[in-house]
């Protein structure tokens, strides 16, 4: 049976999710959590993850602060969850999205996306991944997005993060099919957080964090590789990412009304 067939539950050990203190990875542990999962959940702020843990389930949720980018810090982390059960799900959400055009390209707001969205997801992804091998079983999941099937306005740094994860999940993949271990992409498209707050372009299929939850868990608990929605999104950015490169370009300007005009603020 191959490994994308595998659907970890409750009863097989504990959950853990970075990003956990807003947005999509908020919801998704108060998902998580009301379908019976204990889940460690990991952000920077132990106020927020204090708050979360008060709206759950009690006992559920268990404030575990941390920051992705402290490589000893995540390894620390899943060696204290894991002495005390084995670890059965990580949900690897931690991400930040600055829009950035080239007129206003700037390499310190650029490095801050590549640290959190790629090596983040690599510093949690090396102890998930001893633990979860040295188990034979387990379910490691990352949060890439839409925005990484090809390239889109505002979103030079962010898409290319996305993207980066999307072959990362693909490249591992290949190998965790010997290994006992599932891994999951999760590809999001635009989901009403503080993060998109700052688009200034139409979000078409606009959702709510809630609802991306509800997506998010029912897919982790079916096989598959990738977790894509909403559906009409996804197959419209295939479709238009089967285009050339011209093609798709003047496509995608002209669908999002940035032909010729400088939408920045001033």
């Amino acid at each position: 049976m191959s490994v994308f067939s595998k659907v970890m539950t409750p009863d097989d050990g504990v959950a853990w999710v970075t990003g956990a203190s807003g947005g999509i990875g908020r919801a998704t542990v108060l998902k998580l959590a009301q379908a019976g999962w204990t889940i460690h959940a990991t952000a920077r702020g132990e106020d927020d993850l204090n708050t979360l843990a008060a709206e759950g389930p009690a006992g559920r949720i268990i404030p575990t602060p941390g920051d992705v980018t402290d490589a000893e810090q995540m390894a620390q982390i899943v060696g204290r969850i894991t002495a005390e059960r084995p670890l059965a799900l990580a949900l690897l959400n931690a991400g930040v999205y600055t829009p950035m055009r080239a007129n206003d390209f700037d390499a310190a707001t650029a490095a801050k996306m590549w640290r959190v969205n790629l090596e983040g997801v690599s510093n949690c992804t090396d102890p998930v991944l001893k633990t979860m091998i040295a188990q034979g079983t387990g379910h490691l999941a990352v949060t890439a997005s839409v925005a990484g099937y090809r390239g889109l306005p505002d979103a030079a740094v962010y898409s290319g993060t996305k993207a980066a994860l999307i072959a990362y999940c693909e490249a591992l993949a290949m190998d965790l099919e010997d290994l006992g271990v599932r891994i999951s992409v999760i590809n999001p498209g635009f989901v009403d957080t503080e993060a998109t707050a700052v688009n200034e372009f139409d979000m078409p299929f606009l959702m709510q964090p809630q609802d991306a939850a509800a997506r998010i868990v029912a897919g982790l608990g079916k096989p598959g590789f990738e977790i894509a929605f909403p559906t009409r999104f996804e197959i419209l950015l295939k479709t238009f990412g089967l285009l050339p490169n011209r093609a798709y370009i003047a496509a995608v300007r002209k669908a999002t009304g940035w032909n010729g005009q400088d939408r920045r603020k001033s």
